[in-house]
């Protein structure tokens, strides 16, 4: 065999042990981006669950805050009403705009590109800017004061192009197949929506839910400035109220309760962990 076949029959063996080497690099990476991403959610949590739980006393929970106590339960309660009358504005606006978009407006139509365009540029502006135009449009123009409506109207539209995205490219994940198999059974247009596409797109839309829902508990710049920072469940929804994540940046930037500033961001993960939990069990039993 001449030294140029004995090259020609090299070449895929180091072609293949260099895609060997080259997919090995990848994976190390994507272990060790995971790892470390792993590692510092573990640190985040320990050090919470460090410093909040021994804080973590009868009196954090009375019903009435004073400032011996610093109690967490008036801000539970407004983190939950907060959240509740958000996702109450913001979901049915939310899937319907959703439903349009997918469902009944044309393909190619302008407009759609302009929703879409739209939608994307509000999930990236910063939410003070929210807090800005509420405190502007609710609390001012429209008098609504500091109050849980307007920090609740405020967060609406701060989740409004996350639940309209996730919605969108939920029902886009449904194979035209179904729509054409009740179309020739003979059903409409709003029959199909409700019956066949939605309650097979619902695990994609509770994901969305879910997004939602974390950034409402976690949201504090937009809050303050329409919600309000009064340490109270208010009688109604016109009453100012703090919600936990407030709660917290209060304490800890007082600087004088920071243990119970920890002890509230551990009320706040247990929370969101639970919320997501219960979420993640509606999906499993909509999924059977």
């Amino acid at each position: 065999m001449s030294g140029s076949e004995v090259r020609k029959a090299r070449r895929p063996l180091a072609g293949a042990t260099s895609i060997k080497t080259k997919s090995g690099f990848v994976r190390a990476a994507v272990y060790f981006c995971a790892g470390l991403t792993l590692t510092v959610l573990v640190f985040m949590i320990a050090y919470i669950l460090v410093k909040g739980l021994p804080f973590l006393q009868r009196d954090l929970f009375s019903w009435q805050y004073t400032s011996e106590n610093c109690s967490v339960m008036p801000a539970l309660v407004n983190t939950l009403l907060m959240t509740v009358m958000a996702l109450l504005l913001a979901v049915p606006l939310g899937i319907g705009s959703a439903i349009y978009l997918v469902e009944y407006a044309k393909k190619g139509n302008p407009f759609v590109k302009v929703v879409r365009m739209t939608t994307e540029t509000l999930t990236g502006i910063p939410s003070i800017i929210y807090g800005l135009f509420g405190m502007l449009l609710f609390v001012g123009f429209l008098h609504w004061g500091y109050s849980l409506l307007a920090g609740a109207a405020t967060v609406a539209i701060m989740i409004l192009p996350t639940i309209m995205r996730t919605t969108e490219e939920a029902l886009l994940s449904i194979p035209d197949s179904f729509r054409e198999g009740s179309f020739g059974l003979g059903a409409g247009k709003l029959r199909t929506v409700f019956r066949i596409i939605l309650p097979n797109a619902v695990p994609g839309i509770l994901s969305g839910i879910i997004l939602a829902t974390g950034r409402v508990v976690g949201e504090t710049a937009a809050l303050i400035y329409t919600a309000g920072t009064v340490a109270q469940i208010p009688q109604n929804v016109f009453g100012s109220g703090r919600t936990l994540a407030i709660h917290m940046y209060v304490l800890s930037s007082e600087g004088l309760h920071t243990g119970q500033a920890f002890a509230t961001a551990v009320v706040l993960l247990i929370m969101v962990v639970g919320i997501n939990g219960l979420a993640s069990l509606a999906v499993k039993k909509i999924k059977r």
